[in-house]
């Protein structure tokens, strides 16, 4: 009887590990959906940035509303765990557009804009509601980026580069580095990177709390780089295009993807042929994890026309090589402009945002996630 029990529950076990082996085999790979924004956002609008702290709480800052001589106004949109919600700016009127978001916890998140007559705006998020702050004065912002605990704003004053960081009391200027800085990653108030670009070619700053030591990292002309992802002292990531010489105008432009050793700086192969690379996100080790690269193109096999084909539009890197994805197809949409990368923490999932081509020379708000 024990033997006959003992036959049976074996029995019982291998058909179980049967039909999950079979589901496991069965279930689609892991891909990047869409994800639908509120019904409340009008067809022309578009999303800049996004920052994400777990799975219930994230955040995406764009404009609303924009026609081809109106300006729109400024969008957020939360993300509560089941679908984007559309928040409520009190008290803030103006038209325009708000350009990027960032923050050091849940109650302490930044988004800077710019309304229809060029004037900054600097908007914050306590953990309860959105509202105005001053900006620094006489300063265009076009960025704000947080980490290490440190708040830091991008702009520009009399038509030259600022960078600013918030001290606890207020805005305190900090040494800009030669040529123009598009993006930073802040590991502490010492230890800041910087991605931009010099007559000389792309280049990747370090500020250790007293000066900026530059690197050209790309000598081609027009090169440069927006994002940049410093892992650790001998592992940094920057990316953006590798820019081009003469040509006809509308030439597609090569991406740019380097990384530091700790010795040098090395341009490393993706496989796209062309294309910027927007964004790059870590993975949960904090070590890169995905490259987003916007209007990605491919050669065709020889002899094709058109001679082009569409490219991945994101790359994970698994510390050896990259896994290519492309964006879903939306019904009524084209592909995206842009795909700014904002990964969910302790988590293995992204979010991208960014604008679309809409039907009849509009455009549309995008949102898409990967796990």
């Amino acid at each position: 009887m024990a033997r006959r029990l003992l036959v049976a529950a074996l029995a019982v076990a291998m058909t179980i590990v049967a039909i999950m082996s079979s589901a496991a085999a069965s279930a689609d790979p892991p891909s990047w959906q869409h994800v639908p924004v509120p019904a409340q956002v009008r067809p022309q609008a578009g999303l800049n940035e996004a920052v994400a702290f777990g799975p219930d709480r994230a955040w995406a800052v764009g404009a609303d509303a924009v026609g081809r001589e109106a300006p729109g106004f400024p969008l957020v949109l939360r993300w509560d765990g089941t679908a984007w919600q559309r928040q409520a700016l009190p008290g803030i009127g103006w038209q325009g557009e708000l350009l990027s978001i960032a923050a050091t916890s849940p109650t302490a998140v930044w988004a800077v804009g710019r309304d229809s007559a060029g004037g900054a705006h600097l908007l914050r998020h306590d953990g309860k509601a959105w509202s105005e702050n001053r900006p620094p004065r006489g300063v265009v912002l076009t960025k704000v980026v947080a980490g290490g605990g440190e708040t830091w704003l991008i702009g520009s004053r009399d038509g030259a580069q600022v960078l600013l960081r918030r001290d606890g009391r207020g805005w305190r200027d900090v040494p800009v580095p030669p040529g123009s800085v598009y993006g930073l990653h802040i590991l502490a108030a010492d230890d800041v990177w910087a991605a931009g670009a010099t007559e000389s070619g792309a280049a990747v700053s370090h500020w250790n709390g007293q000066e900026w030591q530059q690197t050209i990292v790309s000598g081609f002309p027009r090169s440069g780089v927006s994002s940049v992802l410093a892992v650790s002292p001998t592992e940094v990531w920057a990316g953006g295009t590798a820019g081009f010489v003469g040509g006809p105008p509308g030439k597609p432009i090569p991406p740019l993807l380097v990384r530091f050793d700790g010795q040098a700086w090395n341009r490393v192969a993706v496989p796209t042929d062309f294309g910027s690379i927007s964004s790059l996100a870590p993975g949960t080790s904090g070590e890169l994890g995905w490259v987003s690269v916007a209007r990605s193109q491919k050669w065709a096999p020889p002899g094709s026309n058109p001679p082009l084909v569409p490219g991945p539009d994101f790359l994970a890197w698994n510390g050896g090589s990259f896994t290519e994805y492309s964006e879903p197809a939306v019904a009524g949409e084209g592909e995206s402009w842009a795909l700014r990368l904002a990964p969910v923490p302790g988590t293995e999932t992204v979010w991208s945002v960014g604008r679309a081509d809409g039907p009849e020379g509009t455009f549309a708000p995008r949102v898409l996630r990967f796990g």
